[in-house]
């Protein structure tokens, strides 16, 4: 048995160098060093624009650098354990666990490895709308958001709700979710599209079961210096009272901003902040956000138009059900994933379905490329 284990372990290790190399871990260490001394320096956050960039950079070279760094340590801690138990079984089962452990913490930094998008490592926008269906799917699209907000606790970030919409009965309307944390939106891209739930309604009398979808849409939060040409022809700007918590000012004046960009239809709204002008910034980027990444849609399904393949990424695309009646069971019909706990699911535990469609994700580039 210790013969196996230090085997595993010396995969682990080897794993863990390439991807030391591969990600340039000393060249962020030192980064990281550069950081921290100008965040110690005086009057640091006089600009508070670059204080942010930096604490934000700073997040990025820890969720890279410091995973690889503190597994690979771990691995030479699990090498000396095991030759140190050597000819006790219950010891060597205690550091097999620990052994798993490890090759699980090392398949999760490869697959962050992969996240390369240009916009995989910033936070996202998370935002949840009902389909038809009316009081069902409301409640529905409230379900998903406390799943997302659930996520986000899971993993240690913060979110903020910028907007949210209440539904008449029950539920919400629509809502959206600030997502913080290092590499979001290359995480949570792959909760975009239709979400479908099947169940006995609460709502019905009758106890019948019921088919609900609400749809979840995720774009990259953007930083004010990046450029998107929008032209003033092409927006229009809507002003109105927020509708949600926030005190007297909040509801007695017209502070949230709704913003239609005329040639593609995209509409963003921000109710959240303090004054108009902050909601309208927000508002801005995040419909900035939008039309970058419906550019890179219509790359992707052009690419897979070359390519044969079928299927495009489009707002009625289906990407999993959630069942809980007549059986129980989550499956995303993208990578094949099922699981048979649906509540598990529903309170947060999404690293299963978004590691699998970070693997599909990435096999699906290799095989176009």
């Amino acid at each position: 048995m210790s013969q196996e284990l230090l085997s595993r372990i010396d995969a682990a290790a080897r794993e863990l160098d390439g991807l030391h190399r591969a990600l340039k871990v000393d060249a962020l260490l030192g980064r990281r060093t550069e950081i921290e001394q100008e965040m110690a320096a005086a009057g640091f956050w006089d600009d508070e624009d670059r204080a942010q960039r930096l604490v934000a950079e700073l997040k990025r070279v820890k969720a890279l650098g410091d995973p690889i760094v503190q597994a690979s340590r771990d691995a030479r801690d699990l090498v000396e354990l095991v030759e140190l138990a050597e000819g006790d079984p219950a010891t060597l089962e205690e550091i097999a666990r620990d052994v798993e452990g490890l090759q699980r913490r090392v398949e999760a930094i490869g697959l962050k490895a992969m996240l390369t998008g240009p916009h995989d490592y910033r936070e996202a926008y998370v935002s949840v709308q009902p389909g038809s269906g009316g009081t069902e799917s409301c409640d529905w699209a409230e379900m998903l958001l406390r799943m997302y907000s659930r996520y986000v606790e899971r993993q240690g970030w913060s979110a903020d709700l910028i907007d949210r919409q209440t539904g008449e009965e029950a539920g919400i309307k629509t809502a959206t979710l600030h997502v913080k944390g290092p590499f979001a939106y290359g995480y949570l891209r792959s909760e975009a599209g239709v979400h479908r739930l099947v169940r006995i309604s609460p709502f019905d009398a009758q106890k019948r079961r019921h088919t609900s979808f609400a749809a979840v849409d995720v774009v990259p939060a953007l930083d004010d210096d990046i450029h998107v040409e929008i032209r003033d022809a092409d927006l229009r700007v809507d002003t109105f009272r927020a509708s949600g918590a926030g005190g007297q000012h909040v509801n007695r004046t017209d502070s949230a901003v709704r913003m239609t960009h005329l040639p593609t239809g995209v509409v963003v709204q921000c109710q959240n902040e303090r004054s108009q002008h902050a909601n309208r910034r927000r508002a801005l980027l995040m419909l900035k956000a939008k039309l970058i990444r419906l550019e890179e849609e219509r790359r992707q399904i052009e690419q897979a138009r070359l390519y044969g393949e079928k299927g495009e990424i489009a707002w009625g695309n289906q990407i999993r059900s959630y069942v809980l009646q007549p059986y129980t069971q989550v499956k995303d019909r993208r990578t094949e994933l099922a699981e048979p706990d649906v509540q598990r699911v529903l309170d947060g535990d999404l690293d299963e379905f978004i590691q699998a469609y970070l693997k599909w994700r990435i096999a699906g580039e290799d095989r176009g490329a």
